[in-house]
């Protein structure tokens, strides 16, 4: 049976599983049949559906890859159960429910197709497997580069007496190898079986070197005269795959489980959990809110190469009373989430949104949803802030292992599927005497070229575009599943990778390792998972379902009130609500954290307040009113002082000047030996100029100990920190969707398109004439739903069309999908596909 008729005999609900399945499929959508077939068997369209896919199927197409035509479903049940049986672990003999599975999964994949007396794989599924299940190339086309005269001599030795193409001799030989096999030597045997379960290619020097059987002096030209091994290159040789399942004993895989590892770890009881991940939510959201307000107020520059400096994350990790790698993490939550850009100025500053100030008013349950949804799909990696180690696990990625082999050759083992095999296979290192033997993976070469570092071994900046890894979101989506398919147990990390490796093999590798590792210990400081469970508000964010909802009865209240001490410090005995903990953070400097929070006021801190527009007695009347003890009188009598005090001295720009109504202080300053290096000069009783900056003789008469303002031009007190400073909201950073296929609707609509452009490129239909009379006419939005409702039903209708002249012609169509101003649909009166514009549809009517 073809592949294209096989598409083509799908029925609907087949079809829209398989587009849902494989939404690149349909982007766009193809004009027929044919094509959607013709694109479900390009490599990238393959290679993309086959990383998707676990252990047990992945095998299921291996095995149906290493057969030479199509396989009857009892044989291949006989060589999966084979693989069963060698999985002593789990002693699933019976194949027969996971393969059922398997192929109905991949049946619906388009993956394999044909009835159970003859299945096979999709067109260019064999080409895009690398050495499937570890096996090398048929003998056929192992030897293909060989020269005749060589395959000659060659046949002759392992296959005297036979007629024919001495390839064809050759194949015929190696399809029954056991007498070649025995007849080599135990050094070469040793040789072989470090090749039987992959890698089955490796590297020797003069691979092409012509031996004949009787000349052959050592192991390697023992196998190279017999064709057990073929020369691929000047330095490389592979094992044919007749003489790898030989040695198998005819199995394709050495072990195999059906069902996916069990996960361990340590039992919580998950009320308890999500008590620890709600509480763990709460102080994240804080931590973001927090971060906005200070960069608001004094934001840090945006590096000449991007990105935020090293000092400026220290600096924000001291403020924020966070590690660094947390810190990091808020940063970039923050950033992805678009409450924070680069703005400012021209070199720039970051700087809080007006998307934050949206985003500050929210409930809490709803800001931590924003942020959590936000960390699972950015394509963003913050653990890799300030890492410089990545060029030093790339070239670990294909660095050799151990060796092992013998006298006077040395093989070099390398394959795609090395990292595929890990699981069931050590590496070998046995073989002859002084051989060398070492194995590097292809496979993690390709996943250690996705881990990037700086090209000059600078560590990476928070907020770089560096940061970015297209596999990120997913991999934290695949290590939240696992999470949530073991509800009350916190899996161990190994326990974790092992189960992802099963469910993705094609997708395993340093790379995503520490992604999945990233994963977890982030999803514990975002709120997600508590003490390594995933939590209820976890579970329904990764499921769709309303997480805030789940959350908020578990978050703490917030309170507004604090409780005032005569030792100068407020203590807040539980998170308090969001303007009051953005007053506390103003007038008093956090002391300590954790389940209660200690202010201490000072007289930095009270004419911090003061500068930003505060009076005296509003300080204490907010205190009065938040408070539930009475204000101590060492309180009053330091925010008072200090306010008497604030405001007495004023500095201008000259450079920059003082003034003040009382020349005895001046006079005060002037005598003071610290302002020598203020180079002050009097200008009259109550003037004195400085060549120094407005804000460096501010900070410098405060460090005499006076409690100077600064003046405008006009004479106006300038109030600080009044209002924090904004940008414009940027776009939020690129994340990446959750894969979970396509809108029902959509696919029905693709598949409804795809059924009349095949229709029309089957039958060459005739271009119909449309109906007599008026055009139809009708208001826009009557015409617009009526075309939604012909879709939905699939019906044909009637319409009005104004041509690029603008006169009025009737078409009949069948609408397939509307998108974007444009309906696509099949016209009949032009027997074409085509694309109309919406507001040149004059109207419709039904037929």
């Amino acid at each position: 049976m073809e592949f294209t008729e096989w598409i083509r005999g799908r029925t609907d609900g087949q079809l829209r599983a398989l587009v849902s399945a494989r939404p690149e499929l349909i982007s766009p959508v193809p004009a027929h049949l044919e094509g959607l077939a013709s694109r479900a068997a390009s490599p990238s369209a393959i290679g993309r559906v086959l990383d998707r896919l676990d252990r047990f199927t992945l095998a299921v197409v291996e095995t149906l890859a290493v057969q030479t035509g199509p396989t009857s479903r009892k044989q291949l049940r006989d060589l999966i159960g084979a693989a069963l049986a060698g999985d002593q672990e789990t002693g699933q003999a019976d194949p027969e429910p996971a393969l059922s599975e398997a192929l109905g999964r991949l049946s619906d994949l388009a993956l394999v197709y044909g009835p159970d007396d003859a299945l096979d794989l999709g067109p260019g599924v064999r080409k895009v497997l690398e050495d499937p299940a570890g096996l090398g190339p048929s003998a056929v086309d192992a030897f293909r580069h060989h020269a005749p005269e060589h395959l000659e001599e060659m046949a002759d030795d392992v296959a005297p007496g036979t007629e024919g193409p001495a390839k064809e001799r050759l194949a015929a030989a190696l399809a029954e190898p056991a007498a070649l096999v025995a007849a080599v030597s135990a050094e070469a045997r040793g040789a072989l079986d470090q090749l039987v379960w992959g890698p089955p290619t490796g590297r020797v020097p003069n691979a092409r070197r012509e031996v004949r059987v009787a000349s052959a002096r050592s192991p390697i030209e023992e196998l190279l005269a017999r064709g057990l091994l073929a020369a691929t290159g000047e330095e490389s040789v592979t094992l044919p795959r007749e003489v790898g399942l030989h040695l198998r004993g005819g199995r394709v895989h050495r072990g195999l489980r059906a069902t996916p590892p069990p996960l361990e770890g340590t039992a919580r009881d998950p009320e308890l959990a999500d008590r620890t991940a709600a509480g763990q939510a709460f102080s994240f959201v804080r931590s973001v809110e927090e971060l906005c307000e200070r960069w608001g107020a004094d934001p840090p520059g945006v590096l000449r190469t991007g990105g935020l400096g090293v000092r400026d994350l220290k600096r924000t990790a001291g403020e924020l009373d966070l590690p660094e790698w947390v810190t990091a993490l808020v940063v970039e939550v923050a950033h992805a989430a678009g409450l924070i850009a680069a703005g400012g100025g021209v070199d720039g500053e970051w700087l809080p949104t007006s998307g934050y100030d949206l985003w500050r008013v929210r409930s809490a349950a709803d800001r931590w949803m924003t942020l959590a949804a936000t960390w699972l799909r950015m394509d963003r990696v913050p653990g890799l802030v300030g890492d410089r180690s990545a060029g030093a696990r790339r070239e670990r990625a294909g660095a050799a292992t151990p060796t092992s082999g013998e006298a006077g050759a040395t093989i070099k083992h390398s394959s795609a599927g090395a990292r595929r095999e890990r699981a069931g296979a050590a590496t070998p290192t046995s073989g002859e005497a002084g051989a060398t033997i070492k194995h590097s993976s292809a496979g993690a070469r390709r996943e250690g070229a996705g881990v990037r570092g700086d090209d000059r071994d600078r560590p990476l900046n928070a907020l770089h575009t560096d940061l970015r890894r297209s596999s990120a979101a997913a991999v934290r989506q695949a290590t939240l599943r696992v999470l949530a398919s073991a509800p009350g147990l916190a899996p161990e990390r190994d326990s974790v990778l092992e189960r992802l490796a099963w469910e993705q093999p094609r997708r395993r590798g340093p790379l995503r390792e520490q992604l999945t590792e990233f994963a977890l210990r982030e999803a514990e400081q975002v709120g997600m998972t508590g003490l390594g469970v995933l939590a209820g508000h976890g579970r329904a964010l990764i499921e769709g379902d309303d997480a805030a909802g789940v959350l908020a009865p578990l978050l703490p209240e917030p309170v507004d009130h604090v409780l005032l001490q005569a030792d100068l410090t407020a203590v807040a005995p539980g998170p308090l609500t969001s303007e009051l903990n953005r007053w506390m953070t103003l007038a008093a400097d956090v002391e300590s954290k954790g389940g209660a929070t200690v202010y201490r006021f000072s007289e930095g801190s009270v004419r911090r307040a003061l500068d930003a527009g505060h009076g005296a007695e509003e300080l204490l009347s907010v205190l009065g009113r938040h408070s539930a003890t009475p204000v101590p009188q060492a309180l009053s009598y330091l925010v008072t002082d200090v306010a008497r005090r604030h405001g007495r001295i004023r500095v201008g720009t000259a450079s920059a000047y003082i003034r003040c109504d009382d020349p005895a202080l001046l006079d005060q300053i002037t005598a003071d030996r610290r302002s020598a290096a203020l180079r002050l000069r009097r200008l009259a009783p109550t003037v004195i100029a400085s060549r120094s900056s407005r804000a460096a003789l501010v900070d410098s008469l405060r460090a005499m100990g006076y409690a100077p303002v600064a003046e405008s031009i006009e004479g106006d007190v300038i109030v600080s920190q009044l209002e924090s400073r904004r940008t414009e909201g940027a776009a939020p950073v690129r994340t990446i969707a959750s894969a979970n296929g396509l809108d029902p609707e959509v696919a029905a609509a693709a598949v409804r398109a795809l059924r009349a452009g095949d229709a029309a490129h089957l039958a060459r239909r005739e271009p119909v004439d449309a109906p007599n009379g008026q055009v139809p006419r009708g208001p826009a939005t009557a015409t617009i739903s009526a075309l939604q409702e012909a879709i939905k039903q699939g019906v044909r209708v009637w319409i009005g069309y104004l041509d690029s002249q603008g006169n009025a012609t009737s078409r009949i169509l069948e609408p397939a999908r509307m998108e974007g101003g444009y309906l696509t649909a099949y016209d009949e009166t032009r027997a074409a596909v085509h694309r109309f514009a919406l507001h040149r549809i004059t109207g419709v009517t039904g037929l």
